[in-house]
Order: C-alpha cells, then structure tokens, then sequence
C-alpha cells in the first residue's frame, strides 16, 4: 500500500486487485464530467511528458474507448477497453487493455462518491485476470501515472469550478 499526494494505491499481496481512491475539492458532478468528456480527459490522464489522444469514447453499455499518450520520441502507448452496464453519475464499469501487453485485461469500477462539501472521492477497483498480471501492472509505474493525472485532475477542477 503507498500513499503519495493524496491518492492511496493499495495491492494485497495474493490477491489480483488494485484499489485506488483520492478525495477531490470539487462537487460529484464535476468530477464526473472530467472522467466522461473526451476533451477534458485529455487535460488531465496519465503522466506530465505524454501527449494524451482520445481515439475513441463511447460511454454507454458495450461502447468502447481507445486513446494513446505520446512521448517526445515518437513511442506511443495504447490503450482500450469496453464500457460495461449502464453509467450512472455514481459512476461506470470498464475494461482496461494495455495493447503493448495484449491480452492481460483487467475489469475496472470507478465510483463517484459524494463526501459532502462540495468534496468527491473518486474509488477506482481494478481486478486482473491473474496476480502476475496486477504486479506487472505495478511494476509499470503506473503509481507515477496516477497520481500526476491526479494532480493534473485537481488544477483542471479549480480552472471549471
């Protein structure tokens, strides 16, 4: 388990789960749309030096999305997944697919929760097919990842409140 900044990643060892959560100042809604809306995802996903595409968004049960993050050399890294159920602004099921790494796929729940205040905590369970497959997904350092989207996530909120 590690906290950095606010978002606290636990990884049980022997168990395939990732669970994530971070307390935003900024109402349910609004934290939502940032998650929702191709053009403020962008804004704030993934780490400082990656450029962030949306290829793809389609927020409805069995809609899938694809985007890719650039580097300054040219590397681009991609990913996808399909939307499950119905989202709700309680928030969505998604799978998630690194396409530099086929094939290990991990079903992910975001949750929107109201904490009052004008406050969101944003809970996100991530469950991989395997054990390997979650601690290859840390070893990543995709720790590093989130929290910069996080801190990206939070500026983004201040500049729409």
């Amino acid at each position: 388990m590690s906290t950095t900044t606010g978002t606290t990643i636990t990884a049980q060892p022997g168990t395939q789960q990732i669970v994530m959560t971070r307390e935003f100042d900024a109402p349910r809604e609004l934290v939502r749309r940032a998650y929702s809306e191709p053009d403020l995802l962008t804004r704030w996903l993934g780490p400082d030096d990656l450029v962030m595409k949306v290829e793809e968004f389609d927020l409805r049960h069995g809609g899938s999305w694809r985007y890719s993050h650039t580097a300054p050399d040219g590397t681009a890294y991609i990913f996808r997944g399909t939307f499950h159920g119905d989202p709700t602004p309680d928030g969505f099921t998604q799978t998630f697919e690194y396409l530099g790494w086929p094939g290990h796929v991990a079903l992910e729940r975001v949750d929107f929760v109201d904490i009052g205040d004008g406050r969101t905590r944003v809970e996100t369970l991530s469950v991989y097919q395997s054990v390997e497959d979650r601690d290859g997904m840390i070893a990543s350092g995709m720790e590093d990842g989130v929290v910069a989207g996080y801190r990206k996530l939070d500026a983004l909120l201040a500049d729409l409140a």
